[in-house]
């Protein structure tokens, strides 16, 4: 191809008017920016892991300023150009491969029977903390109100919120609003489905019309958005009632947000775990019926995990996310997190479909049938990881039990590759969603001001190569390639949740994931999202405490309804479920 000359070039920059039929050339731009001296490449080199020679640094910096610098225009100006928040980038990720196919066409949704719920009970404590499968029969038969319901999950929120700190926004003007028209509207025949009438909480990063949604971070503790998201208009429809907006840990990192750290029902002497913090704890100690988490990297896995709760994070493109927080263009996702694995298919039939807001939104079909047999099908387990920490018995105990109830377990293997370097990606995208707020120095107003919070991640991803980041792209690719051919050989994996290597990969690939309490572990210390901090030392406890524990199921492509049938099947087995946090 010709060489480009870049737009604006002129004499200024000590170069001759071309003479007509000359084609355009780089770095003949009239020169901007600060000056750049051989020094600066060479001392840039380290951070990027490069070296150049002397007589190579020089010859970058002589045109620096005409060939390079002009790129930046855009956010340097002189012709600066905003880019809007919702304004996704040009390329986006698609995680079915070229010629890929979805294994189930089959549109379809059956729900446990109706005399399975089973009756009322009698105590308030009861009714909070059975799963939402259970309230959602005994609302659409009447013998539980909507207004009823919505006023306990009220009263147990401003009871136990001092102690979890799980609250950013309460709605109790709304709630009962729309808790009335559910009852009314059950009373005159209208059923909207198994969420009519259920109270919810919103990680606080979707959002809410006339209501803050903040993103736990305090630049935007006054932000009020004037439409809903997608999938809270969605949530609406379906006639769920919103109670609460939760806690996340500011923009998505962690359990500590504008105000405290979210606890940890079940030990709260430790975070919830992030960034889907206040929806795992207030699920786990029953204040409301479901709730709406994110994932970008780990964080509905991994506060479902700590709080016990059951986690599901739909395949990347199936719930739109128009209207939600951009963290990550390509990674971002959001799913339900309930007290049972029947509850979260029950609610990601509600959120799934495309949407004109979300570029990276598609259509597929949703096949989930709670009474389909289990028996048969392949179960994917890596030998290794079974293994070693961070697997448990209870991991192990739950690959037996699977295999005990008919299943057959198939050892998969997966190259050793840098997983990690994946990374780069989000990292990039992030710190471009928040490029004004870093640049701008607004980030300085955040809580959380350690290295491994997103400050400093943040400042650090401007030096950042994008030569690095097309080839970690490049290498997305190559793991989606790998992760079809392990996904041809079973219908589903088991993985110990918080194996590093799979939160990355599968995540960057896109595949569902169900996590599951299938058991409990004790454990001698408090446990944190941050990196080791001499300064915040977290607690020992002697003798240890027991604390829920669960495995990950990761699924094909677009075949969450595997996963609910075969979560199921492993949650009767396991026999856990029902045991609640003491104090609550």
């Amino acid at each position: 191809m010709a060489a480009a000359r870049a737009e604006g070039a002129s004499s200024d920059a000590g170069t001759p008017a071309a003479p007509p039929g000359a084609p355009p050339a780089f770095g003949t731009a009239s020169a901007v920016g600060p000056e750049v001296t051989a020094a600066s490449f060479a001392a840039a080199g380290p951070l990027l892991q490069v070296s150049l020679s002397p007589a190579e640094c020089a010859q970058a910096a002589s045109n620096w300023r005409g060939m390079m610098a002009p790129l930046l225009e855009r956010r340097t100006g002189p012709r600066r150009v905003a880019l809007e928040p919702e304004l996704a980038p040009a390329s986006r990720w698609e995680p079915l491969p070229p010629g890929g196919k979805v294994v189930r066409a089959q549109d379809r949704f059956v729900r446990s029977a109706k005399g399975a719920a089973g009756l009322l009970p009698t105590r308030d404590e009861d009714i909070a903390f059975a799963p939402l499968w259970r309230l959602s029969r005994w609302v659409e038969s009447r013998a539980l109100s909507s207004e009823r319901l919505t006023r306990l999950y009220l009263e147990r929120l401003g009871r136990f919120d001092p102690k979890l700190q799980c609250v950013i926004t309460l709605t109790p003007e709304l709630a009962l609003e729309q808790a009335r028209r559910a009852d009314a509207e059950l009373a005159a025949g209208r059923y909207r489905g198994p969420l009519h009438g259920i109270p919810w909480g919103a990680k606080d990063l979707v959002d809410t019309a006339g209501i803050a949604t903040t993103y736990g971070a305090e630049p935007f503790r006054n932000r009020v958005p004037t439409t809903d998201a997608t999938t809270v208009a969605r949530l609406h429809q379906a006639g769920a009632v919103l109670v609460a907006k939760l806690s996340l840990g500011a923009l998505a990192l962690n359990d500590i947000w504008f105000g405290g750290e979210t606890k940890n029902p079940w030990l709260l002497e430790e975070g919830a775990s992030g960034s889907s913090a206040g929806p795992g704890a207030a699920v786990a100690a029953g204040c409301v019926g479901f709730a709406l988490g994110s994932e970008t990297g780990g964080s509905i896995v991994s506060p479902s995990m700590r709080c016990g709760v059951t986690g599901l994070r739909p395949t990347f493109g199936r719930v739109p996310r128009t209207g939600a927080m951009t963290l990550s263009w390509s990674l971002d996702k959001l799913g339900p997190m309930t007290r049972g694995v029947e509850d979260a298919l029950l609610v990601l039939a509600a959120l799934s479909g495309p949407d004109a807001g979300d570029v990276s939104s598609v259509r597929a079909r949703f096949d989930f049938d709670a009474n389909a047999p289990v028996k048969g099908l392949r179960v994917g387990y890596v030998p290794a990881w079974m293994k070693e920490a961070p697997a448990t018995d209870v991991d192990r105990a739950a690959l037996a039990a699977l295999e005990r109830l008919g299943m057959k377990p198939v050892e998969v293997k997966l190259p050793d590759w840098p997983y990690a370097s994946l990374q780069v990606i989000l990292f990039a995208e992030a710190a471009a969603s928040f490029e004004e707020l870093t640049l701008g120095h607004g980030v300085d107003a955040l809580g959380m001001q350690v290295a491994d919070a997103w400050p400093n991640l943040f400042r650090q991803s401007r030096y950042l190569s994008a030569v690095d980041f097309v080839q970690a792209d490049r290498l997305r690719r190559k793991v989606a390639q790998e992760m079809t051919r392990v996904m041809g050989e079973v219908d589903l994996l088991l993985v110990p949740s918080l194996r590093e290597e799979m939160l990355t990969l599968s995540n960057h690939t896109g595949h569902p994931s169900l996590t599951v309490r299938t058991g409990f572990v004790e454990v001698s210390q408090a446990r944190s999202d941050w990196a080791p901090n001499p300064a915040r030392p977290l607690p020992t406890f002697s003798p240890p405490r027991r604390v829920p524990h669960g495995v990950t199921l990761i699924g094909r492509l677009f075949d969450e309804g595997t996963l609910g049938r075969v979560g199921m099947a492993l949650e009767k087995a396991s026999g856990v479920a029902d045991a609640r946090p003491p104090g609550f």
